[in-house]
């Protein structure tokens, strides 16, 4: 199957309420774009940035528990729409907004530009799906939000998270919960935060903070180097 335009962050395709996915390798993960390839672009955007998904999702309420980001650097693997970017770098953030897909990357630039936001406050990245392309030591905090799940090779994957964080940098894992949720992907994809954390301690991460009481249908994973 040719993939040609899919992002990480489109994975959050899931939103959508006749989505039928598999799991997170082979054939499962081909299935999960196959259905994004029958969304067209707008509808994409339009899930993303629902109303109805701010009430869940929590943004803001997310975004508080990181604490001062004044002068930090942040990736959001996976930005789609920029939904995480754009708050995180109001919060005084430096953000990489990273995504295979460059629909997304000129959409974020299209809004910056609106925004009347600089390349120093949010810059776009596009990225292979198998790497970050995180330069070592690049970043202090990396959030990836409802897509872990779908990335191929993890340990492999978020060993190069692991390499581009400062010493001390955290990785910030936003998933559904292993439970029927109104929103979400089927049970079979998901990852319970005990084997998240397994994969991300292959990857070399060693200490870990589950906060899953935030968020009504996820839970949030800090791994941290």
């Amino acid at each position: 199957m040719k993939i040609e335009f899919l992002c990480l962050g489109t994975l959050l395709g899931f939103l959508l309420p006749a989505c039928q996915q598999g799991g997170q390798h082979g054939h499962h993960h081909g299935h999960a774009n196959e259905h994004m390839n029958r969304a067209s672009f707008e509808e994409l955007v339009s899930n993303f940035e629902s109303s109805e998904r701010k009430e869940w999702q929590k943004p803001e309420e997310v975004i508080a528990l990181f604490g001062e980001l004044q002068g930090k650097t942040i990736m959001d693997i996976g930005s789609g729409t920029g939904y995480f970017s754009f708050p995180l770098a109001r919060a005084g953030a430096r953000v990489i907004a990273a995504d295979v897909d460059e629909r997304f990357l000129n959409y974020i630039k299209e809004k910056k530009a609106e925004k009347g936001m600089s390349d120093e406050q949010i810059e776009t990245r596009k990225v292979p799906y198998d790497s970050p392309l995180l330069d070592s030591a690049e970043v202090d905090e990396v959030i990836i939000v409802n897509t872990y799940h779908h990335i191929e090779n993890r340990p492999q994957y978020f060993a190069q998270v692991h390499r581009g964080l400062k010493p001390g940098g955290r990785l910030w894992v936003i998933d559904f919960k292993k439970e029927e949720t109104p929103h979400g992907p089927p049970l079979e994809m998901r990852l319970s935060p005990e084997e998240v954390q397994t994969e991300l301690q292959q990857a070399g991460f060693a200490s870990f903070t589950l906060n899953d009481t935030l968020l009504p249908y996820q839970y949030i994973l800090i791994a941290q180097k």
